[in-house]
């Protein structure tokens, strides 16, 4: 990992939990395993604790650590560092992407709610007016009741986004290819074609994984479909809109969107992403960040423990799912 990040990601109640479950010395963090130091350790090393930045264990590192058996990743996604030669020795993989999933969801859910009542738009204008307005009688339409959000993705942040959003009055559409409508109701809502939940939606959340299948998944086309005045939400990645598309319905005002990421990570700084007035960008910060990110270290303690007891992981990566996942 970042040698930057275990300071931030370990707190001193989940260190002790780790040093009182295996041999760890917190000193050794490495984000380069060609080094004298990487290398030494790995030869002795059984389970390798990682987190972002880590590099890729190929070959050469499997080589380099005989007795490897086990990765536990305390973030999300492990494709880049997960390589085919793990899956080949058996490597048991275990990711904390639950854990960071859970306020990514709280962010969507925060978004679909102030989108839906029109918090950022209202709030301009009282710091415009400054003065008293009927606000009842100039916006009839906004609120929470009876909207409809679609939520393109079943992934662990598209299912907790669904779960946290039941209780609210709100029509949920969902769109998953490999979620049928009965699995889709289980998880309280109504399982439609994409087409279809852009052109019912008044928010569009989006939680599908990166794959080079769902680039642009949310396309000019269906930028189109989407009903005048709905908000388009991203915290999965960039790539799955069409972002030229989307600036333009922006700029023309037809749309508003909350976006956490976006196509560069970092917009350019003449990006009119920055000033439009109906977009709240956002650096990437739906995910874990502060205090969050002790959660995915608790969890990495929690995969340690089963390993120790030679229990099954909770939250295991298998190598037949990682085509689908982020």
């Amino acid at each position: 990992m970042h040698p930057g990040l275990a300071p931030h990601l370990i707190d001193s109640r989940t260190l002790a939990r780790l040093t009182s479950l295996a041999s760890l010395d917190p000193s050794v963090i490495v984000d380069d395993f060609t080094t004298p130091e990487a290398v030494a350790a790995l030869a002795e090393t059984e389970v390798i604790i990682s987190s972002w930045g880590c590099p890729p264990i190929d070959e050469s590192v499997l080589a380099a650590a005989p007795g490897l058996r086990a990765v536990i990743h305390a973030a999300g996604s492990v494709k880049h560092h997960i390589t085919d030669a793990c899956w080949q020795r058996g490597i048991r993989v275990t990711s904390a992407a639950w854990a960071n999933a859970l306020p990514v969801a709280e962010y969507t859910v925060a978004a679909v709610l102030w989108a839906n009542k029109q918090v950022l738009r209202l709030a301009a204008e009282y710091r415009e007016r400054r003065a008293p307005y009927d606000w009842q009688h100039a916006n009839p339409g906004i609120g929470n009741y009876r909207r409809t959000v679609g939520i393109v993705g079943a992934s662990q942040i598209g299912r907790r986004v669904l779960e946290l959003l039941r209780p609210f009055d709100l029509e949920l559409l969902l769109h998953d290819p490999f979620v049928d409508s009965a699995e889709a109701a289980g998880l309280g809502a109504r399982s439609v074609p994409l087409d279809e939940l852009c052109a019912l939606s008044d928010v569009v959340s989006v939680h599908a994984p990166e794959l080079p299948e769902t680039r642009h998944l949310i396309s000019r086309r269906l930028l189109a479909l989407i009903p005048d005045g709905s908000t388009l939400v991203n915290t999965s990645r960039g790539s799955l809109i069409d972002q030229e598309a989307l600036v333009e319905e922006l700029t023309a005002g037809r749309l508003n969107a909350v976006l956490d990421v976006s196509t560069p990570d970092v917009p350019p700084a003449v990006s009119p992403l920055y000033d439009l007035p109906n977009v709240l960008l956002t650096p990437h910060v739906a995910g874990s960040l502060g205090t969050e990110l002790h959660r995915m270290a608790t969890a990495a303690a929690e995969e340690l423990a089963r390993y120790a007891a030679d229990l099954p992981f909770a939250h295991p990566v298998l190598p037949q799912n990682i085509h689908r996942t982020a």
